[in-house]
């Protein structure tokens, strides 16, 4: 009997060690963001070639631990990205050319198209948790939902706009 890819490896100890994960993210400052970290983690764990770790509980501990820093991270960059950008003021030639414009408005028409085309759900889903910024668990309880659907919900999100990213890539 094969086990499917979610229900064993390293995604499996993700899944098997939920609690003591979350707990330990919170510890070390995740916070509201913790149950983002682990659903980043199990999405980077399943797109990752599989190779035999010697101490796997470790390995997926060291990497949920070193993700939250690299979105802390990540964080701080933005922050200060963002605080630079207010402070140098905004200029005439600053302004994004016309031809820019239209083609970001289009691929954002077509983002939207593809989200709705995932059902009104997994569009909310989406939208609550990466646009508005509530926490999955608070989503979770706000649509009356496991946390689990929402994470599936986000995943079917992430794929989508993932195969419209490679298409725009492409071309």
């Amino acid at each position: 009997m094969t086990q499917d890819r979610e229900s064993s490896g390293l995604q499996g100890i993700v899944l098997r060690e939920r609690a003591r994960l979350l707990r330990f993210l919170i510890a070390r400052g995740a916070g509201d963001e913790a149950e983002d970290v682990v659903q980043d983690l199990l999405q980077r764990l399943g797109s990752a070639p599989a190779q035999p770790v010697a101490e796997p509980v470790s390995y997926v501990f060291r990497a949920a631990e070193n993700l939250m820093r690299d979105r802390h991270r990540s964080n701080l960059s933005r922050a200060r990205r963002q605080q630079h950008w207010f402070e140098s003021g905004d200029s005439d030639a600053d302004a994004p050319l016309g031809e820019r414009v239209l083609i970001a408005r289009e691929r954002l028409r077509q983002a939207e198209t593809v989200l709705a085309g995932l059902g009104h759900r997994v569009e909310l889903v989406f939208r609550r948790c990466r646009l508005e910024g509530v926490s999955q668990p608070a989503v979770a309880r706000e649509l009356g939902i496991s946390l689990s659907s929402v994470e599936k919900d986000l995943q079917k999100a992430y794929r989508a706009l993932s195969e419209l990213k490679a298409k725009y890539d492409a071309e």
